[in-house]
């Protein structure tokens, strides 16, 4: 099911300057977790983007979770 979750985030020079979005409307995938990481819950979100469904928001999760999942971060130091 994540698999076909995950196909719902698109990668369109096209459509908000390539960022990720929702099955390529202007909805980047940043806007829905800065949404969801002030308090919104789902039900507020789709009420007020009536033209996104519960498994995008879903896929925006899974696309956030598979993005921080790395072996090790290294800290760069500017010069």
């Amino acid at each position: 099911m994540n698999g076909s979750l995950i196909e719902r985030i698109t990668l369109n020079p096209e459509v908000c300057f390539g960022k990720p979005t929702i099955r390529n409307m202007r909805y980047p995938v940043e806007m829905i977790l800065d949404l969801l990481s002030t308090g919104m819950t789902d039900t507020e979100i789709l009420e007020d983007y009536p033209s996104l469904e519960i498994e995008d928001i879903k896929a925006c999760l899974i696309f956030a979770a598979k993005i921080v999942r790395v072996d090790s971060i290294s800290k760069v130091f500017a010069a």
